[in-house]
């Protein structure tokens, strides 16, 4: 009997656990990974077209930007670090990104480059106080 009562348990846990976990991702907090992957090919191939990239600078980009999601998606994870933490261990990964970025596409397109991000930036949604 009582090994039937843990079972029970169990799987209400995991029932509880697992809900939780959809309610979750449905809130838009997180993303499926097969979504990412897909947002990240679009842009990639919109950055080949409008910057007239290379095919070897397109695969450089794309290791580059999963490289650096994985390691963003990390920290974000990270429940122990306050918003104010994350951002500033964020932003030398940023600059270290960069930096990689313009050797692969060198100063003049990753002027370019830079324009174009700001021109295609995503638009978040929400703001106000």
């Amino acid at each position: 009997m009582n090994a039937r009562k843990n079972f029970i348990a169990c799987a209400a846990l995991l029932i509880a656990l697992f809900s939780a976990t959809s309610t979750f991702a449905q809130g838009g907090r997180m993303m499926d990974t097969a979504a990412m992957r897909q947002r990240m090919e679009a842009r990639l191939q919109k950055m080949k077209d409008d910057l007239k990239l290379t095919p070897v600078q397109v695969d450089s980009m794309r290791v580059i930007q999963t490289d650096m999601q994985g390691k963003m998606r990390d920290i974000f994870m990270d429940q122990s670090m306050s918003r104010e933490d994350k951002m500033a261990k964020i932003q030398p990964m940023r600059e270290a990104s960069d930096k990689r970025v313009e050797a692969v596409l060198g100063a003049d397109l990753f002027k370019k480059y830079q324009d174009w991000q700001q021109a295609n930036r995503p638009q978040r949604g929400g703001g106000g106080n």
